[in-house]
């Protein structure tokens, strides 16, 4: 019985030390359909412990907190994927959130609207409106939360780095109610084992018709095609795939980095020979590619060196 009780009091101090703040993105939520009684949200967890989650309907943030916040004052939005289906929330989520708090980074997870004709008016928007809501909260908060407001940027994987690079490349236009006129452009991007492109050959079909159907114009498939949306105030990318891929293909994050360059982007890109689709922050070829992460978001002054 003591042991129980000395091991929940440590359980209670870890999550303590590491606040953590549940926050629902809106009041009313934009471009919503009334949800239908038998559509509820559930999680499940595969056989190797990834949390998954199906049918968000009602999106949020959580927001994790460093010990010891890094006077660079950098935060990150991160964007789990899941093939705009299901969230990997914690492969791709909250554990890379508690590395980031390591560093001294504020981590922003959002639980962002999985597309669906079912409780949205235009499915194509709706993530992207989540992933544009978590941004400005989270800028327009920054004095609360001891932030820089101008080293707010976002991460994500599979699915997820697709809406992490469509909020880098379509931030021009705010989908959402922006009454103090808040930039909605992340200040950097981190983009793993992303979708960018959902051209004919480039596309992970899952993901593309997901989010924008099975029979889409040719107007929404460039809208949506990262690598075609790029211009010289696309923000600023570090990107890490796997080139034994075979689930996204490698190309879309090469486009991705091309597209970059030919634009002056600063850009970051690392490709492993061996690692498939979907290794979260595992290591890769006995590297952790998270340090590289690390390295680069010091070399660009998102974070201070030790």
């Amino acid at each position: 019985m003591k042991f129980f009780l000395a091991a929940l009091f440590l359980l209670t101090l870890s999550n303590r030390l590491m606040a953590q703040e549940t926050i629902p993105l809106y009041k009313e939520i934009p471009n919503s359909k009334p949800t239908p009684t038998d559509y509820k949200e559930y999680a499940d967890t595969t056989a190797d412990g990834v949390i998954i989650i199906h049918k968000v309907s009602v999106p949020n943030i959580t927001i994790y907190k460093p010990e010891h916040q890094d006077k660079d004052g950098s935060a990150v939005v991160i964007c789990p994927g899941g093939g705009y289906a299901i969230l990997a929330y914690n492969l791709e989520g909250t554990t890379v959130a508690k590395i980031l708090n390591s560093w001294g980074v504020t981590a922003v997870v959002l639980k962002y609207r999985l597309p669906s004709e079912e409780i949205m008016e235009d499915k194509s928007i709706g993530p992207l409106q989540d992933a544009q809501r978590a941004l400005q909260y989270t800028r327009e908060h920054a004095s609360e939360l001891n932030l820089n407001p101008k080293k707010i940027g976002i991460m994500g994987f599979s699915a997820g780095g697709h809406l992490a690079a469509s909020a880098s490349t379509l931030f021009d236009h705010s989908y959402i109610a922006n009454a103090k006129n808040t930039s909605l452009r992340p200040d950097f991007s981190i983009l793993g084992y992303p979708v960018i492109s959902f051209t004919d050959s480039l596309a992970h079909m899952g993901s593309r018709e997901n989010l924008i159907g099975k029979d889409p114009s040719k107007e929404t498939i460039e809208k949506f095609s990262n690598e075609l949306q790029v211009n010289k105030n696309t923000p600023p990318a570090f990107l890490v795939l796997a080139a034994d891929d075979k689930v996204v293909k490698p190309d879309n994050s090469i486009a991705y980095f091309n597209a970059l360059l030919k634009n002056n982007v600063a850009a970051e890109m690392h490709i492993f020979q061996n690692g498939g689709h979907g290794f979260g922050t595992h290591l890769l070829a006995g590297n952790n590619w998270i340090d590289l992460l690390k390295n680069w978001m010091i070399h660009n002054g998102y974070l201070s060196a030790e």
